[in-house]
């Protein structure tokens, strides 16, 4: 059992203490989208839970909206192809106006995404977890998903400006995607940089430019998307 200073120590450097359950649970949670509250003092995250029939399972992704954002636009991202994939979506709100690492050190918004996580895997049948999100979002889903690769096996990064994992553990498949016009993270000093670096540690990484700015065009939304179900074991 995991003390409540080894929790907060963890949190610290940007490790979560959930573990996905050996086999995935029955459905005993609402359908459709809600909102679902993790830790005290915490905004609720948004949650999109697709129609399931009896026996199937689910990927849960978690997308982390940008700076400013809120919760609601980062489920938007991918809300189109959520029933097609069998995808459960959660969307967790920044504790601050972006992600804690970003606006001063881990901790805050680890914390909330452990309890979220304990929460919806005691709930719904998730069979495999893929943290995502945009600009400060992509940002944090990679530095999130290197240093807990024992709990996502893949990220996608659309837009990322840096990776700042302190630990890495595992090694989760990436997926990235940036405009070439973007003029807010601008792709030399953000993804051209990021990418190389990711591969020269080992990384497995997917990366696509595309013509445009900051923003995440239908194409790119459907390409990542067929890039997890290129996982043959989720």
């Amino acid at each position: 059992m995991t003390t409540v200073n080894q929790r907060e120590g963890l949190a610290r450097r940007g490790r979560l203490t959930f573990r996905p359950p050996s086999e995935p649970v029955a459905t005993s949670g609402a359908i459709g989208v809600f909102r679902l509250t993790g830790v005290v003092g915490a905004e609720p995250a948004t949650v999109y839970v697709p129609p399931l029939s009896e026996g199937q399972s689910l990927r849960l992704v978690v997308m982390l909206h940008g700076a400013g954002g809120v919760p609601e636009s980062a489920v938007k991202v991918l809300r189109d192809e959520a029933d097609r994939h069998r995808l459960l979506l959660m969307a967790p709100k920044s504790r601050a106006a972006t992600w804690d690492v970003i606006a001063g050190g881990y901790g805050p918004d680890v914390r909330n995404l452990d309890r979220l996580l304990g929460d919806v895997a005691a709930t719904y049948p998730v069979r495999a977890y893929t943290i995502g999100g945009f600009s400060d979002g992509a940002s944090y889903a990679l530095s999130l998903g290197r240093a807990n690769g024992d709990v996502f096996d893949s990220v996608i990064a659309f837009s990322p400006g840096f990776e700042a994992a302190e630990i890495k553990v595992g090694n989760p498949r990436v997926f990235i995607s940036h405009g070439t016009d973007d003029r807010v993270l601008p792709i030399d000093r953000c993804s051209r940089r990021i990418v190389p670096a990711l591969k020269a540690s080992g990384g497995d990484v997917t990366y696509h430019e595309f013509a445009g700015g900051h923003e995440v065009p239908a194409a790119i939304r459907r390409e990542a998307m067929e890039w997890i179900e290129l996982d043959a074991s989720s």
